[in-house]
């Protein structure tokens, strides 16, 4: 017998219980689905058995190691649907993209209609699945085993994947005769998927899930078509260099033709940049360029680099931060724990920044702010500026895209551009990367070189961070002019070197060092890529060092 203790209760259990039979009387007691534990500040499965006396804590939907579980066991589920209807070579051949919202786009690489039928029959299969409440199984196999086993299922990009891992065994899931490998956990068994739906949407389907905050229901599909083409011309891009999942970068850089790609993908980005800079000049009034984004997307490199682009085409560009237009600090609103909460649109002194653009388009001489972050208060040195004929302001701020934040300003002046690190590269084809791993990873290199900042803390203000860009930068997106994707189909392979020694001092018994621990699980599918050859305007810089522009 072992003891286990829950919260305030201790429990004694048998040998051979599973973490799932043991959890059975707090499953969804509060209405959140329990998909995996920690037992003494390490993460099992519930399929695992108990082997000794542990304290147990749970993580549901509204976690993210759990929801993570979720969305990892929905798409082995819909894989087996296409298993099960289409053949082996169809679940091959099909990928997981990207996530848009809740929404997660899956392409069928032509191995079967993407339509409406497909939609239904795969969706009436996934429910035949979960109502069999079938196991998944969790084998490890030696290496060699595992390439045959995925060889015969003709999954090469994941014959790829393992040519170049260190373990010498892999876990493999099975699911009623079907075999898939997946970076993470899974729940139980197939009944767990207890909310998805799936509909036909481009050329492929969009697999929708609950999300955090509607852990147990799927909303209704939002379609963020700006943001989708972005996402689908940069998987488009990697398809034509040849590199689509972490097997091929690694090929690649074994080969040493990364080179390359680097220049070919530096090349593209600054031609895109220069797209954006003449689109701009073709609107006769616009005098400013709100750039937006999440933290880490490189918004301070492309507005360096957007200037550039726009003084070559005769423009006089001004770079202002937004951030100098922050209330003071006591005026600043508190979040409902009671800290300041600098990420809402409360924080900023909107109708001082749009009386002082106002002045600045009707030709007037103002003075210009810069916010004192060390004693939380605006001040004024004398920095004036008045606006020329040629003169734009590249205004940078997390709610430059908020019609909000410049209610006072006519339409026809301001061209926005949202940016954010839109990773289209795949661990392989059934594990996507999700684009807020290389936003963290940039911002874990950066807080530490430029801040001070340990790889505790970030992840610890990681989720803050989040919650403000889903409530502040991501709804309006859509509103943007011009999208820019600042993400390099190599540089995780760059961050690796920086990022692994801060996360390895993430201390054990903290609960930071959960996400710590899975970073460095995910870093070491990557090879080393040196940054020594990196051009000094990439955005790859500013976070990473070396870079020609004050970031």
């Amino acid at each position: 017998m072992f003891t286990v203790k829950i919260g305030e209760d201790e429990i004694q259990v048998a040998e051979r219980t599973t973490y799932e039979q043991l959890i059975e009387p707090y499953q969804e007691k509060d209405g959140n689905l329990i998909t995996v534990v920690s037992s003494d500040g390490k993460i099992r499965e519930l399929f695992k058995r108990v082997n000794k006396s542990c304290e147990i804590k749970f993580f549901t939907l509204k976690d993210d190691v759990g929801f993570k579980t979720y969305v990892r066991t929905a798409t082995m589920l819909f894989m087996k649907a296409v298993f099960d209807i289409y053949g082996c070579q169809a679940a091959a051949q099909c990928r997981m993209e990207f996530a848009i919202g809740h929404g997660y786009y899956l392409s069928a690489e032509g191995a079967f209609p993407a339509n409406e039928e497909s939609a239904n029959k795969l969706r009436e299969r996934m429910q035949e699945l979960v109502k069999r409440k079938i196991p998944f199984l969790k084998r490890s196999y030696p290496i060699d085993e595992a390439i045959e086993i995925f060889e015969r299922q003709g999954m090469t990009d994941k014959v790829k994947l393992f040519q170049y891992r260190r373990t010498s065994a892999v876990n493999v899931y099975e699911c009623d005769g079907y075999c898939d490998y997946f970076y993470g956990y899974m729940m139980p068994n197939t009944s767990y998927v207890k909310w998805f739906d799936l509909i036909p949407y481009d050329e492929g389907f969009m697999l929708l899930l609950p999300t955090r905050k509607t852990a147990n229901r799927v909303e209704k599909f939002s379609e963020r078509k700006k943001l989708f083409e972005t996402l689908k011309v940069s998987d488009t891009w990697g398809r034509q260099v040849g590199i689509e999942t972490v097997g091929d970068l690694n090929e690649q850089i074994c080969q040493g033709t990364l080179g390359d790609i680097i220049l070919i993908q530096e090349a593209m980005q600054e031609r895109k940049i220069a797209e954006i800079a003449r689109d701009i000049v073709s609107h006769e009034n616009v005098k400013f360029v709100m750039i937006a984004g999440p933290s880490s997307s490189g918004k301070t490199s492309l507005s360096h680099r957007l200037s550039i682009q726009l003084r070559s085409l005769g423009k006089t560009p001004h770079p202002i931060a937004m951030d100098n237009y922050f209330v003071n600090r006591e005026d600043t609103p508190l979040d409902e724990n009671g800290d300041y909460d600098f990420e809402c649109l409360g924080a900023m002194d909107i109708e001082g920044f749009n009386a002082d653009m106002l002045r600045l388009l009707n030709g007037e001489t103002v003075e210009m702010p810069t916010f004192n972050f060390k004693i939380g208060q605006r001040e004024y040195q004398g920095d004036t500026m008045k606006l020329g004929p040629e003169d734009i302001l590249v205004i940078e701020g997390i709610h430059g895209l908020n019609p909000k934040m410049s209610y006072a300003l006519p339409e026809e002046s301001k061209y926005k551009v949202y940016v954010s690190a839109l990773t289209s590269i795949n661990v392989d084809a059934h594990n996507r990367i999700a684009t807020t791993d290389g936003r963290l990873l940039r911002r874990l290199v950066r807080d530490a070189k430029t801040r001070g900042a340990d790889a505790k803390r970030t992840i610890q203000m990681w989720s803050n961070v989040r919650k403000g860009e889903e409530n502040n930068i991501f709804p309006f997106q859509e509103e943007a002019d011009a999208i820019f994707n600042s993400a390099l189909i190599y540089e995780l392979a760059v961050l690796k070197q920086y990022a692994e020694p801060l996360l390895f001092q993430v201390p054990k018994n903290t609960t930071e060092h959960y996400e710590a621990k899975r970073l460095l699980k995910f870093l070491d599918y990557f090879l080393n890529v040196s940054s020594e050859n990196l051009p000094n305007n990439s955005i790859c810089r500013e976070f990473v060092g070396g870079s020609c522009f004050k970031v």
